[in-house]
């Protein structure tokens, strides 16, 4: 048994909004041992949901169907599936009530056009919305081809709205799949993702169970493991032996799992330590300070930090010399250096961060020399330093080099220095 989801909008085809929805669905299904084999996401065009659902219906034993459920004339879910089934829309008195109701307890009189919302093809069962005013669709589709039919639910499109709905009045028409799934995520930085490939090897083949795939964003890397089996049980000890696997093969690559970020490696390894930072920022402009802040328990061990875009800042505020501004230049290891420095003086810490500006640059220029940003850390009678070289978006220039000052810190702190 599988699924696939439809996702319905001209707002998502056009990019003008994203399709969190399949993704909240496909873990959802996961649970229960459901397979999502396809998502697929269709503009407001009643064709294009048609044949939408006509293949979707053929290859996958459910469809969960989101948006379109609406009063507007481009909201067409409910024609698609009429003119799918073969079947004419008539009207549930019911869900007309409850339509009715909703804009009653909102002192507002209801448009006329709200009526269509409890139009359901004929044959089909309303799915009751606690939330809003548009009611899903349960259809059952007989399938003379196959053994079993097609099951399809049409939920509406709002998030919370869709995920009431499912947990309410889906899920429990769902039979479970024999086979229960699984997933974890383990996150490194340090490391590209090519580079990453290939130390775990064989942990990444086409058709190993756990299934190990690998995502990079903004030079963090992960590993997707997806663990098949007939329990949880035995889901977790595939997923528990494939992260003692990764981190043997990765290392200190290795900073944390599921949604930890460096900066909850950074602040745990503080907190260990009972030790203090601060940080100095020149081409982050916060950045650090804004990542650090958000870790529950921060307070414990972050004192706080300075801006200093600029050279007279780096003066004034963390103590950089003037002569070494103008011998070495804002951009610098030596200047990264002597921001740390400056930075943990004024704040009275154990440890202090420092990065400096981040350079422009066009990535569309192949004859551009690559640039690259500085980072430092500073500590009881020693420093480290670092170049942060920029490939490929400069967008995500400022959070490489943010994320690259505390992998410098964590890994200091894991050495013992």
């Amino acid at each position: 048994m599988h699924a696939e989801i439809l996702s319905v909008g001209s707002e998502i085809t056009t990019g003008a909004k994203l399709d969190t929805n399949s993704q909240w669905l496909s873990l959802e299904l996961a649970e229960i041992g459901i397979p999502v084999v396809a998502h697929t996401t269709i503009s407001d065009d009643l064709d294009a949901m048609i044949g939408a659902l006509r293949i979707a219906s053929e290859r996958s034993d459910i469809v969960l169907m989101t948006g379109g459920l609406g009063p507007t004339l481009d909201d067409l879910t409910r024609d698609a599936l009429s003119a799918f089934l073969g079947k004419p829309l008539v009207m549930h008195e019911p869900s007309l009530e409850h339509v009715k109701q909703m804009f009653s307890r909102r002192n507002r009189a209801m448009p006329e056009r709200n009526v269509i919302q409890a139009m359901f093809p004929e044959g089909s069962e309303p799915l009751s919305n606690p939330r809003g005013t548009a009611p899903g669709i349960w259809v059952v589709v007989p399938r003379p081809n196959r053994f079993s039919p097609c099951r399809i639910a049409a939920m509406p499109g709002v998030p919370s709205e869709m995920k009431m709905m499912f947990r309410q009045q889906v899920l429990s028409r769902l039979d479970g799949g024999d086979r229960v799934i699984r997933r974890a995520r383990i996150n490194c930085f340090g490391g590209g993702e090519s580079q990453i490939e290939e130390m775990l090897g064989d942990l990444t083949a086409r058709g190993r169970d756990p299934d190990i795939g690998i995502t990079a964003h903004e030079a963090t890397i992960t590993m997707r493991v997806t663990a098949q089996g007939s329990s949880i049980e035995e889901c977790r000890e595939k997923i528990d032996k494939s992260r003692v696997a990764i981190v043997n093969r990765l290392g200190t690559l290795v900073f944390g799992e599921e949604d930890e970020e460096l900066e909850h490696a950074v602040i745990r390894l503080l907190q260990q330590r009972r030790a203090s930072l601060s940080t100095a920022e020149s081409g982050t402009g916060g950045l650090l300070a804004h990542r650090l802040t958000g870790v529950k328990g921060f307070e414990a061990c972050y004192m706080g930090g300075v801006v200093v875009p600029t050279n007279i800042a780096k003066r004034e505020l963390v103590s950089v010399p003037a002569d070494l501004l103008a011998d070495q230049g804002p951009i610098s290891a030596e200047v990264a250096q002597a921001m740390a420095e400056g930075c943990r003086a004024r704040f009275g810490t154990d440890f202090a961060i420092a990065v400096t500006e981040v350079p422009e640059f066009d990535p569309n220029d192949p004859l551009a020399p690559v640039p690259a940003s500085y980072v430092a850390v500073a500590g009881p009678n020693w420093q480290r330093t670092e170049q942060v070289q920029h490939f490929g978006d400069p967008a995500i220039a400022k959070s490489r080099t943010a994320k690259s000052a505390m992998n410098l810190l964590r890994l200091s702190l894991i050495e013992g220095v």
